[in-house]
């Protein structure tokens, strides 16, 4: 027999979200499905009955399945299967983990696992927003100790208005492609990708989204109340209050001596290191089991001691105040035969971006459950161990490095110029050579030269800078140009990037159960402040993109042809496209709306073919005058190719200035000669005439002395 099922709506502005439990994946701590449109999300939320051991963290995974079934397709590839999350699944991962993973117990040892399927693809809805919702929904009835519910909102804007949850359509229309995440109180996380929107209109956004995601979590605290289960008790992995006091009474003084010396951070670790193993091994000396203990609360006792040390003085672990950026140096052309190379540097952080330009086949082909089938602007970065001066092994790409690369991607993508105005697919690289804070908006600011040393002809240069947040009560300081300690012991990271004109990418994780829209603002003013100052570095270096292109990149030019005239360029099985791409050296791709690419290293291979392409898709015009092949003889007159498997007649009247006898005393077959197109009948039938030529007429001429005749 069939259960029962429960279900809960929420009405968001005009969109109805429907979260539903009770009749799927019975055995798991947690399990919903979340419906928007007939898009539908199974969320499942479940934890292990025993702690892990020999961790030191909270074990949390989350992960997302793009089952392609849902949008009634067979997955590509030689299997036919789902294979390893494509960069679409990790991104929705990555934004379903980060709101969710501050609300857990901080002493929760044991391993926790969120499991989301997608069932049903509209089309319409993107299925990452739904996958947030769907996990906070399968957490809160779930018997896991979680400190939610959140609500969650994806934020357009057309025309000045506001819009909850817009489908694709409306994204394309929108100037504005921001997601948040919020308790009943406060932001979480946010993640926007915008065309230059100012810091008001950003605020204004979180603004409407907190306010729109209350239904959300009203319906999911009646859930709650309803149907939720008794949460399970665990081991807590408190440190003991009378080690803790050990391990501060022997560090607290000691480290802020090593503050007041603002090393470098090699240096700083170095005397870290040496403090920390001279406590460890006065305090485990009798207990070995102590040692993660002790390394725990040394690390707490940093965290205090620089946090105080930035609320009670104003002064960071390198010396700097709250707003001071670090030193800055570029360059260009790092590679002289890459297509274009960046490099840009700020304090320890180290980044070079390399351009490559491509054909339209080129680019990224899309299997996932949007609607987007090709990528031409792609960024990927990469994060090696020795940017960190560690070794470890290389095991592909990781998920940090796939969210890193996407973030500056939808940096620079509002400044990309369109493919009808820059025919090139475009893929940069950001190798991180050297880390310490903010590598992500390193990439954004090595980008954006690299893609102007390239010649990329993009709307505005974009720079990007990262925040920070120390927060204790009401006290709380931003941090400008964050280091990856202060990352380490801050509230917040906070990304935010953009032109003089307004922003065009932000992402913001948080390390608090919420921040405030007071404190949202003064980091915004204090970014774009940054932001300004790292720009202004920048131009420097390259003020404006190359006015051309490498002698080494190919050069890729567009035309546009009649539909209908596809096939005679690709011609029987291909045959013609081939011999045009054999014969010129130049490469040609065909889109489906008539858009014809020609890419060469020559230029003169590249006339070449396009000329072959016009005169394979050219109509004939009425006043034109065209060279042609004999290829028909007949009494009355010869009939003239003037274009490829066009011809048209040359009446034996309009072949001299003078009376002509005989057709073949003129010309004969295979011979060239010039003739003007004097007219077109309905069914397409071409009048030609030789004489209009040879007397220099016009067409009313030759036109006129064609009837008298």
């Amino acid at each position: 027999m069939k259960p029962e099922s429960k279900k809960y709506t929420a009405l968001v502005q005009d969109k109805k979200i429907i979260i539903e439990t009770g009749t799927l994946a019975g055995l798991a701590g947690g399990a919903v499905t979340v419906r928007l449109g007939d898009s539908v999300m199974l969320g499942t939320a479940t934890m292990s009955d025993e702690a892990r051991e020999g961790v030191d963290f909270f074990p949390l995974t989350v992960n997302y399945e793009a089952r392609m079934y849902a949008s009634g397709n067979i997955p590509g590839g030689f299997f036919r299967r789902e294979g390893r999350p494509g960069e679409d699944a990790t991104l929705t991962a990555r934004l379903i983990d980060r709101p969710l993973r501050p609300l857990f117990p901080k002493d929760l040892r044991n391993s926790v696992q969120l499991i989301l399927y997608s069932l049903s693809a509209d089309g319409e809805q993107p299925m990452d927003i739904i996958g947030v919702i769907a996990a906070s929904a399968s957490l809160v009835i779930s018997d896991i100790p979680w400190n939610g519910p959140i609500g969650a909102i994806r934020v357009g804007r057309i025309d000045g208005e506001f819009i909850a949850y817009p489908t694709y359509d409306e994204i394309e229309k929108s100037d504005l492609d921001l997601i948040m995440a919020g308790s009943r109180d406060a932001i979480l996380t946010v993640e926007s990708n915008s065309k230059e929107v100012s810091e008001e209109v950003i605020l204004e956004a979180l603004a409407f989204g907190q306010k729109a995601i209350q239904p959300l979590i009203d319906a999911q605290d009646k859930m709650a109340q309803e149907l939720g289960k008794a949460k399970q008790e665990y081991e807590s992995f408190m440190i003991s209050e009378e080690l803790k006091e050990a391990v501060h009474s022997r560090s607290f003084d000691a480290i802020n001596d090593i503050l007041v010396k603002e090393y470098e951070k090699v240096e700083f670790r170095k005397a870290l290191d040496i403090l920390r193993d001279g406590i460890l091994e006065e305090l485990t000396a009798d207990d070995a089991a102590l040692d993660g203990d002790v390394k725990q609360a040394f690390e707490d006792v940093l965290k205090e001691a620089i946090r105080k040390r930035i609320l009670d003085t104003g002064k960071r672990s390198d010396g700097r105040d709250l707003t001071t950026v670090r030193d800055i140096w570029c360059e260009v052309s790092t590679s002289p035969r890459a297509h274009g190379s960046g490099l840009f540097t700020r304090g320890q952080t180290q980044v070079m971006t390399l351009t490559t330009l491509g054909t339209p086949r080129d680019a990224q082909m899309i299997d996932n459950l949007s609607p987007q089938e090709t990528k031409r602007y792609m960024h990927h970065y990469n994060f090696p161990p020795f940017s960190v001066g560690e070794v470890r092994f290389l095991r592909g790409t990781s998920r940090r490095e796939v969210g890193h690369g996407a973030l500056a991607e939808r940096a620079l993508l509002p400044v990309i110029p369109p493919e009808d105005e820059f025919p090139y697919t475009l893929r940069l690289v950001s190798e991180v050579l050297s880390s310490n804070g903010s590598s992500s908006m390193a990439s954004v600011c090595g980008s954006t030269l690299s893609l102007m040393d390239t010649g990329v002809p993009i709307k505005s240069p974009v720079a990007g800078v990262a925040m920070g947040l120390v927060k204790d009560g009401d006290q709380y300081a931003i941090l400008t140009d964050i280091q990856g300690l202060e990352d380490h012991v801050g509230n917040m990271d906070f990304k935010v990037a953009g032109t003089e004109k307004g922003i065009t990418a932000l992402q913001m994780d948080i390390k608090l159960e919420g921040l405030s829209s007071q404190i949202m603002s003064e980091a915004l003013t204090q970014a774009q402040e940054a932001r300004s100052l790292i720009m202004s570095q920048m131009l420097e270096t390259i003020s404006e993109p190359r006015p051309d292109l490498k002698p080494h990149v190919p050069r890729i030019q567009a035309i546009r042809i009649p539909v209908d005239k596809i096939g005679a360029i690709i011609g029987p099985g291909g045959k013609t496209i081939r011999e045009i791409q054999e014969s010129t050296g130049a490469r040609i791709d065909i889109d489906d709306d008539g858009l014809v690419y020609i890419a060469s290293d020559d230029g003169e291979s590249a006339r070449m073919a396009k000329e072959r392409i016009e005169g394979l898709t050219a109509t004939p015009e009425v006043g034109r005058i065209y060279t042609g092949r004999v290829v028909g003889i007949k009494t009355f007159g010869a009939f003239v190719e003037i274009l490829p498997g066009i011809d048209g007649l040359v009446h034996i009247s309009q072949l001299e200035t003078s009376h002509v006898k005989n057709v073949e005393d003129v010309v004969g077959f295979g011979d060239e000669i010039t003739v003007m197109v004097t007219d077109i009948s309905k069914d397409g039938k071409i009048r030609l005439s030789r004489q209009a030529v040879l007397e220099g007429w016009s067409l009313e001429e030759a036109q006129q002395a064609d009837r008298k005749k």
